[in-house]
């Protein structure tokens, strides 16, 4: 099992982009949570950079190593950002019914 780590802009584009992970059976499950967040950041019109506050909307995508690479192509080309994060968090352990739901459920 692997977590997908990403932010959004708000919780539409979140809920719109954790839908579709689900709906194409990338992922068994999309978790979706506020966050207030701080970051170095140049709009191009500026001449430097600055530090942002911001609020975003987390997704912790719930999936199988073989969908990251589509999970984060989907993600790539329905995210609003430029340089959205998408990271992967290697799960160690997870409780074995856990598991055989998540394989039911992601396609492989």
């Amino acid at each position: 099992m692997i977590f997908i780590y990403t932010t959004c802009k708000d919780a539409a584009e979140a809920k719109k982009l954790g839908k579709l992970i689900v709906e194409k059976r990338l992922a068994g499950c999309v978790n979706v949570w506020p966050i207030e967040s701080m970051y170095w950041w140049q709009e191009k019109s500026e001449k430097q950079e600055k530090i942002v506050e911001d609020k975003e909307v987390v997704l912790l995508i719930k999936t199988l190593q073989q969908k990251v690479s589509q999970i984060e192509e989907l993600i790539l080309k329905n995210h609003s950002y430029a340089v959205p994060c998408i990271a992967t968090i290697f799960v160690d352990r997870v409780n074995q019914n856990y598991k055989e739901w998540l394989n039911k459920c992601v396609e492989l």
